[in-house]
Parts: structure tokens; C-alpha cells; sequence
């Protein structure tokens, strides 16, 4: 499992390691880091051409040791300094020595013709968008044909909540230093960090607990329970599901297919698209009647597609009356946003499962022109304590937390999956890996949070060759649970 830690949580472990060791070890260690990620990135070292964009303080610092241990190994490193007289001291120094270029101009650094280029010109403890000097340069630097990597946080972007308020470093690669931070991971963040390499430089034994938490493969896979010998069809999970309608049938199809598809040992549809269901899924049980005639179910998934008239508000009351398991989404999420002590008066697990439009519905404080504003995570965490449930936030990368602060953020998917109907799956899936959690005690934020991983990884299975449509999801759930199983996610 990856942590995510906080920018202040870092500087306090930072701090706590450094006053065991020798003077600018710890800045030794990211700078070795940086180089070494940057070495393999470039793929050699001898005749590469850098460019290192340095600020002042510490991050600036980082790039310079890094330069000089580059032009120790044969590259033509040039630095442009942004504020010289605050330029770090040490690693000027060892710059120099090492045959590092400081450009007397900026507009002759050579970021036109630059294989690699540094941004250490803010870290962790920037605040706001770039400056114009700064944000000139990295346009510069987007303009050439260099790679872009980052020192330890794109320049621009918010350590803790990926908030973007202005110009910023547009990084293919983020070398981060001791923990990944959640800005690099969340929000705009994400778009600007790339591809994210984490230096180990010996904080995690100060660290202490993440704010955040995101699953890697086989964090999912546990989290999904395999058949065993002695399984049968309850043991695997008994999924109801409540969705579609005859205006929108292909809700009910495809939630039914993602829960079929995941891993419940049975389907029980009590909808009222119960013939294309049927039609769609002979495996799954479609009964007619209210969803208290359903029988025997561990986990409810309502709403996609419903509808939301007086039978459907009545539908939902039912469901939700029950002390199972629930997932609420879509048409669920408006009648909720009407009667949220539906789902405040539970004492079951209650996930609900909003994008953005949806989020500032259910809470109004969320609305307006601004919407949930750059703090995702805090967004979700607050919908959660009001509501007392777990909330799946949808979007780039979905934000997973639930009332008692506990948080994931996903890191799976593709933008392919912004299409009609992926969320249908997404609701089935949940479904699913809910209705396990009575055997396997899973707490309802971590069900939430493998299903989200798994959907994300079956939609970049489904998006390998183009676009996708929800079809494709459900198609291609078995072989993402199967890659979870065997540790061969997709690239």
C-alpha cells in the first residue's frame, strides 16, 4: 500500500532523521536519487544535455547536487538561477566544481535544445502559482524537446491537495523524496506530476500514519476474495441490484453484468428492466416485485437509472431501510439529496458514489460556481462525517473516504472512462466486493477503494486499442481480476 503524507508531516520527519545524522546527508540522498531516476530515464550520461531551473532553498538545492553529480558522470549541465543571491550555498559550490554552467541569461540557457530539464524552482513549501519569470521558463521548457522531470513536487502545484491556482511546471516525471505526497496523486495535481518515482531517503520509520492511502495491485487483490474449494454461491456474495427502468434499461444491464462479472456467487435483479436483464443475463435471478421479495442478499447496489418518482423515492426508502450493505448512485444520489436522513439514520455501511455535479447536489455547501474547490479529499471526508457513510467522489482520480476520516485516493484508469455507463459498472463492481464483506469483515471505505482500482484497471484494459464504451468494461472485468490475482496489471 502506498501512503500519502503531508507536507508537514514530511518537514517533521525530515527534521526528526536529520538530527541523526551528519550535516546535508538527507540532501545527499535525494540528490543521488534524482540523478540515478534521471540516468535511466535518459538512458545515458555522457553528452546529455541538462538544464536545471533552480529557486531558492532546498528544492533548488536538490538540483543542484543532482547537476553535479550528473556533470561528474559527463553531461553538459547548465543552471539557471532564479534568485541567485538565495541560491543554495553547498550545492552551488558543488555544481561549480563539477563543471556545472550557471547561465549569465536566462534566455540562453539552452532549454531549445535541452535533453533533460530539472525543475527545482519550488518545493514542498511553495504557495501559489508560478511567478512570471518562473512560469516563462517553464513554458520554454514545455516548448523544447527536453524531458521534463520534476524535483520532489511539480513547481506550481499543492503538496497536499494537487490545487493548481496558476502557472505551473508541466512534469512527464516526478522524482519525490521520502513519502508521495497527495498533490502529486489528486486533483490537477495529477495531470502535472507524470509518471511518479518515489527515492526512498529513510523517513518512514518518522513518518507516522498517511492522510491518505492509495492500493497498489495486490493491495486489491486481497481485497477481493477467491473462491475457495469449499465455496458456494452464498459464501461468494449475494449482490441485489435495483437499477434501470423502461426509459433507461441499460443501466440495470450493465450494473447487473459488473456484478455478475466481479466476483458475487449470485445476482438478484429487482428492477423494473427486468426483461432486458434477463435477456442480457441469464445467470443472474430476476424477480418481479419489490426488492424485500428478492430474497436471500448480502449487498444492495440502487439507483442507476431508476428514475425518481414517487415509486422509485419508495423503492429506495425500502433498500435502504434494510442493515445491509448499500450502494447508492446516480438517480439514488437526487432522491437522497431530497431525504438525506435515508442515509444518516443507517447504521449498515452506506456508500455513495457521486461526481462532481452529484457531490454539490447532495451538499450544498459543494455548489455554487466555485463546486467542491481544489481540496477534494477534504470535500470527501466532510460529505462523509455529515452523512455518516462512505463517499466514492468520482473523477480523474476518484477520492474514497469515509466518516471517521479514513481516506484513498485511486490510481487506476484512463480519461477514456468519462463515457455514459461507466459508472453503472462502477456501481456493480462495488456491489460485488461489498457483498463479500460480511466473510471477510472488510470495512466499507477499503471495499470501495479496491472496487475503484479494479474498474480503473479494466478500463485501461478496455482503452488499450481506443476508445471504450461501458460494454467494454464489463467485458473485460474477469481478465482485470484475473491480472489483480497473477500481479500483471496493464501498462
Amino acid at each position: 500500500m502506498i501512503g500519502l503524507h503531508t507536507a508537514e508531516q514530511v518537514r517533521t520527519a525530515e527534521r526528526a532523521l536529520m538530527a541523526t545524522l551528519p550535516p546535508g546527508t538527507l540532501m545527499q540522498r535525494a540528490a543521488t536519487g534524482l540523478a540515478t531516476v534521471c540516468l535511466g530515464l535518459a538512458g545515458r550520461a555522457h553528452g546529455l544535455r541538462v538544464v536545471l531551473l533552480v529557486g531558492a532553498g532546498d528544492n533548488g538545492g536538490d538540483a543542484l547536487f543532482a547537476g553535479a553529480q550528473l556533470a561528474g558522470r559527463g553531461a553538459q549541465v547548465t543552471a539557471v538561477l532564479l534568485a541567485p543571491e538565495r541560491a543554495h550555498a553547498s550545492g552551488l559550490t558543488a555544481f561549480r566544481r563539477a563543471g556545472g554552467r550557471v547561465a549569465d541569461d536566462p534566455a540562453r540557457s539552452g532549454l531549445d535544445r535541452a535533453d533533460l530539464v530539472l525543475d527545482g524552482i519550488v518545493g514542498i513549501g511553495g504557495s501559489g502559482g508560478l511567478r512570471p519569470a518562473a512560469a516563462d521558463l517553464a513554458g520554454q521548457a514545455a516548448a523544447g524537446p527536453g524531458l521534463l522531470v520534476a524535483v520532489d513536487l511539480p513547481s506550481g502545484v499543492a503538496a497536499d491537495t494537487g490545487e493548481v491556482p496558476g502557472e505551473v511546471f508541466p512534469a512527464q516525471h516526478t522524482v519525490t523524496f521520502g513519502a508521495v505526497k497527495p498533490g502529486l496523486v489528486v486533483g490537477e495535481g495529477r495531470r502535472h506530476a507524470g509518471q511518479v518515482h518515489l527515492v526512498d531517503i529513510g523517513l518512514g520509520p518518522h513518518l507516522g500514519d498517511p492522510a491518505a492511502r492509495q492500493l497498489t495491485d495486490a493491495d486489491a487483490a486481497a481485497r477481493i476474495e477467491p473462491p475457495s474449494p469449499d465455496s458456494d454461491k452464498y459464501s461468494g456474495g449475494v449482490v441485489g441490484v435495483v437499477a434501470g427502468s423502461a426509459t433507461y434499461p441499460g443501466a440495470g444491464v450493465l450494473c447487473t453484468g459488473a456484478a455478475l462479472r466481479t466476483r458475487p456467487g449470485l445476482v438478484r435483479y429487482a428492477g423494473t428492466a427486468a426483461d432486458g436483464v434477463r435477456a442480457s443475463w441469464p445467470e443472474a435471478i430476476v424477480t418481479s416485485g419489490r426488492p424485500g421479495d428478492a430474497g436471500r442478499v448480502q449487498a444492495w447496489v440502487v439507483g442507476p437509472g431508476m428514475g425518481t418518482d414517487d415509486d422509485a423515492r419508495s423503492v429506495l426508502a425500502e433498500v435502504l431501510a434494510t442493515d445491509l450493505p448499500v450502494v447508492v448512485d446516480a438517480d439514488g444520489l437526487t432522491m437522497v439529496a431530497d431525504a438525506p436522513e435515508l442515509v444518516r439514520d443507517r447504521t449498515a455501511p452506506t456508500v455513495l458514489t457521486p461526481h462532481d455535479r452529484e457531490f454539490a447536489r447532495l451538499f450544498t455547501w459543494a455548489g455554487g460556481s466555485t463546486g467542491i474547490g481544489g481540496d477534494r479529499m477534504a470535500a470527501a471526508r466532510r460529505g462523509a462525517a455529515e452523512l455518516g457513510c462512505t463517499v466514492l467522489l468520482k473523477g480523474d482520480a476518484t477520492v474514497i473516504a469515509d466518516a471517521h476520516g479514513t481516506t484513498y485516493v485511486n490510481g487506476t484508469g484512463t480519461p477514456w472512462l468519462a463515457t455514459a455507463g461507466t459508472g453503472d459498472v462502477l456501481s456493480g463492481v462495488l456491489g460485488a466486493v461489498l457483498a463479500q464483506t460480511p466473510v471477510t469483515g472488510l470495512p466499507a471505505v477499503e471495499a470501495a477503494a479496491a472496487a475503484a482500482h479494479l474498474h480503473g484497471r479494466a478500463g485501461q484494459l478496455a482503452a488499450a486499442d481506443g476508445p471504450l464504451i461501458a460494454g467494454d468494461l464489463v467485458r473485460h472485468l474477469a481478465e482485470a481480476v484475473g491480472r489483480l490475482y497473477r500481479g500483471g496489471a496493464p501498462a
